[in-house]
């Protein structure tokens, strides 16, 4: 099976926490896609083209799960671009956001995102999450 993880990824601490959400998939024995590490990162508008091809085209063929990491005072576009394509192609998705509870981030959340998928509060329990849904599948 195998993993979409999104987030921000425009410095070195949201590169991190999001090695640290493939490191906990991989562990538990998922295959995964992350975009700064399989693809790159986007230096200009020249890399816009093989930025989407990696990303997308390439990198949500064969997913089975969606990852969004919520952090922050904002979803990053392409995070929320991201979610709402998988929701669109039927992918289940999962939020974490371990900075603050949904119910005080709703605001700028989005009542969409929240909607649209479980969202946990922690690496614990998206672990849990990810052996629930491999259990079923």
């Amino acid at each position: 099976m195998k993993i979409y993880i999104a987030g921000k990824l425009r410095n070195d601490s949201e590169r991190e926490f999001l090695e640290e959400v493939a490191r906990l998939c991989e562990d538990s024995g998922f295959d995964t896609f992350l975009p700064h590490r399989d693809v790159g990162l986007a230096k200009d508008v020249g890399d816009v083209n093989k930025i989407f091809k990696g990303d997308i085209l390439e990198g949500f063929r064969d997913v089975d799960i969606v990852i969004g990491v919520l952090d922050g005072l904002h979803v990053g576009a392409g995070t929320a671009w991201e979610l709402g394509y998988a929701y669109a192609k039927g992918i289940k998705c999962v939020g974490i956001k371990t900075d603050e509870s949904v119910e005080e981030a709703l605001e700028y959340l989005s009542a969409i995102l929240v909607g649209s998928m479980e969202i946990v509060d922690s690496v614990e329990k998206l672990k849990g999450w990810l052996n629930n849904f491999k259990a079923k599948s």
